[in-house]
């Protein structure tokens, strides 16, 4: 059984929550990996989970390690690459990409992404 993708943007995730992550973006992506690690996707997707989830970071917060449950990829420049490239090799499967950007949601939404809003988390 192929479970749904969940691509997390983790710059856009982190910086929806002004809670000092600007002070160290690593550490803020690590919180987030344990987050969805602990929890799992959207409880109120469009697909039941569990998913098979993938954290993209880029800048300060590479180096941020995968745990079990959350595969971390590293952008070489701006997540939005990476993440578009993660809905294109997922094509036909389904896939959720969490961002609020709106222009990454069109760009995914090419590749028959759907997405919710950093909310949509845990």
């Amino acid at each position: 059984m192929t479970l749904p993708l969940l691509v997390v943007d983790g710059a856009n995730v982190v910086g929806s929550v002004p809670d000092g992550w600007w002070k160290d973006r690593r550490g803020a992506a690590e919180r987030l990996r344990d987050r969805l690690a602990a929890h799992g996707g959207p409880a109120d997707g469009p697909y039941p989970g569990p998913y098979e989830i993938v954290l993209v970071v880029e800048g300060r917060a590479r180096g941020v390690a995968s745990v079990p449950g959350v595969r971390v990829e590293e952008a070489p420049a701006g997540g939005d690459d990476l993440i578009t490239d993660l809905a294109r090799a997922a094509a036909g499967r389904p896939c959720v990409v969490v961002t609020a950007d709106r222009e990454l949601r069109r760009r995914v939404g090419e590749w028959g992404a759907r997405c919710v809003g950093p909310r949509a988390l845990p």
